[in-house]
């Protein structure tokens, strides 16, 4: 469990001081919005500079931001989630804070894409580990659960009027720019992380019962079970299969190893889901 919390904790900063690179090394200067809550942050920062005669941060601007999300997150997306999402909110607004904004290269577009690579990074690497850096991760997840929408259309349309709000406040130019940074950092997260919004897991395990309830109760996702036989031993195992978000795949396989080290699980990317799967279960309630 320590061993656990410190790879997180070193992801945390790790994902920072990418994020914190990206922002005060290259879109910054340029003008060029991030994605999320970090764009967001850019465009009050320059607004409050330019109309109002002082400077906000977008360090400490991302810090207030988050706020009142990560008080959603608490009871909507999960406390471990939550609470390693604010350690890496945490350490964003220390790396903005102390790492200098300094430009490598006055072209626009250079600026664009090496900062969206450096924060596809960043974002991907905390997806990966089962966190987030706050802002719109949390808000798309908690609207998804909620509606249904997919998480990828939901970031298109929230980021869409970022790069609007780009094109208003700055120029047309600096808006192109912004959607192609936003482009290259959601190719960025997805080949980091996956590509997919929703994945199935096929779990094979001689403890299924076990694993239906931690995994039940962890998300509340339908798991059906099937039974196997090995072709080589012959021996009856049964056979889990569990859809789930892209998002949930870090806790699951977790979940699955601490209970079955044994046990074999496949994972393949799901193009399409018809059912009720966003429905939160009853007994969710319950076990809260």
């Amino acid at each position: 469990m320590l061993i656990e919390h410190s790879k997180k904790i070193a992801i945390v900063i790790t994902a920072a001081f990418l994020f914190g690179l990206a922002m005060n090394f290259f879109l910054i200067p340029a003008q060029v919005l991030a994605s999320g809550f970090a764009g967001v942050s850019q465009l009050i920062s320059a607004l409050s500079e330019t109309y109002f005669g002082f400077y906000i941060s977008p360090g400490i601007l991302i810090f207030i931001l988050n706020i009142p999300v990560l008080i959603l997150g608490w009871f909507k997306a999960g406390r471990s989630f939550t609470i390693y999402s604010f350690l890496s909110i945490v350490a964003l607004t220390v790396a903005l804070e102390i790492i200098p904004v300094h430009p490598l290269s006055n072209d626009i577009l250079l600026n664009g894409i090496f900062g969206a690579v450096l924060a596809g990074i960043a974002t991907g690497l905390t997806f990966k580990f089962g966190f987030s850096s706050g802002g719109l991760d949390i808000i798309t997840q908690v609207i998804s659960k909620a509606t249904g929408k997919s998480v990828g259309f939901l970031f298109m349309v929230l980021n869409g009027l970022i790069v609007l709000a780009a094109g208003i406040v700055f120029d047309e130019e600096k808006a192109l720019y912004t959607l192609i940074s936003i482009y290259v950092t959601s190719k960025v997260i997805d080949y980091v992380h996956t590509h997919y919004e929703k994945l199935t897991l096929t779990v094979i395990t001689e403890h299924a019962d076990e694993m239906v309830t931690a995994l039940y109760q962890h998300s509340g996702r339908g798991v059906t079970i099937m039974k196997g036989k090995g072709g080589y031993t012959k021996k009856e195992k049964d056979i889990l299969m569990i859809v789930i978000t892209r998002y949930e795949l870090y806790d699951f396989k977790k979940i699955i190893s601490s209970i079955d080290s044994r046990s074999f699980t496949n994972i393949s990317e799901t193009i399409e889901v018809q059912g009720m799967f966003y429905r939160e279960a009853p007994v969710l309630k319950k076990l809260k």
